[in-house]
């Protein structure tokens, strides 16, 4: 019989491979584009996909460290906290609302306020946090940003109001909606004293918060792909029955029709704001 193959018995070979630690949370994939994305680098670029530029929606003290030189921040009114007047309730009691948002957040309600210097301007600056019940603001919230305005007259230094918001505040009733007008008059009084009020538009500014603050600024700088608007695309396309162009509300086709004065990388905005601030200077000199 003939052999057609010729069975060998070979070695058993064993292959030590080296084994490469990864640590937890070294990668990540972006939300919009998929990608993954080397985590330290998205951090070093103000927490942007280095991919497809979309804007993570970052914290209202992540968005004062990026605004503000290092170490010269100082918070105002930080335990100011509503008394919950309309004793609301929902699916939950209001007051155990803002105490799960506190401990969430670590704050007293849906914005942070405070002084301190840009590029060795001194300004006022007002941040909302969108992870506190959405941004929404109620009366502790317009009562912040009104101090604030208060600060910055009486001081003679310019105001700066990063938004990122809900709207109103719907557990505290009209007590909120009259935020839109207060906020507002306290503008008003910023503006006849001639000192300038740059506002910040983030992904969301929504609701009350547009219809106010969000929209009376001196200059007016979004954040790429910001839905910027009152009423949502959804809402407004269930109310006329019409499908609504592609990137509507988005700041991109706010930009296109004037209502925001440019759209900013937000790595490029502390250096651009300090530029507008030398223009307002020199003109008041």
């Amino acid at each position: 019989m003939v052999a057609w193959f010729q069975r060998v018995k070979a070695p058993l070979v064993r292959i030590k491979k080296n084994r490469v630690t990864v640590p937890n949370g070294m990668w990540m994939k972006c939300d919009r584009c998929r990608e993954i994305i080397y985590r330290t680098e998205f951090e070093n670029n103000a927490k942007v996909c280095q991919k497809c530029n979309y804007h993570y929606r970052i914290s209202a003290m992540d968005r004062i460290e990026l605004l503000l030189d290092e170490g010269s921040f100082q918070e105002f009114d930080r335990d100011l906290t509503s008394t919950d007047p309309l004793k609301f309730r929902d699916t939950m009691k209001y007051k155990d609302r803002l105490k799960k948002s506190t401990k969430k957040t670590k704050l007293k309600d849906a914005i942070v306020c405070g002084a301190g210097s840009m590029n060795h301007h001194r300004i006022e600056i007002c941040a909302f946090e969108f992870n506190f019940m959405g941004g929404s603001m109620g009366s502790v919230v317009g009562e912040k940003i009104t101090r604030g305005i208060e600060r910055a007259i009486h001081k003679k230094v310019p105001m700066l109001i990063v938004s990122c918001s809900g709207g109103a505040r719907m557990q505290e009733g009209i007590l909120s909606l009259m935020q839109l007008a207060k906020t507002t008059a306290a503008l008003s009084r910023l503006s006849e004293a001639r000192i300038p009020y740059i506002s910040i538009l983030t992904d969301p500014t929504t609701g009350g918060v547009t219809a106010s603050i969000a929209m009376l600024g001196d200059i007016i700088i979004a954040e790429p792909e910001a839905l910027i608007c009152f009423a949502g695309p959804r809402v407004i396309e269930q109310t006329i029955k019409q499908k609504l162009p592609d990137g509507f509300q988005r700041s991109e086709f706010l930009l296109e029709h004037g209502f925001v004065d440019m759209l900013l990388h937000r790595k490029d905005m502390k250096s651009t704001i300090s530029k507008l601030l030398d223009f307002f200077r020199n003109k008041e000199d």
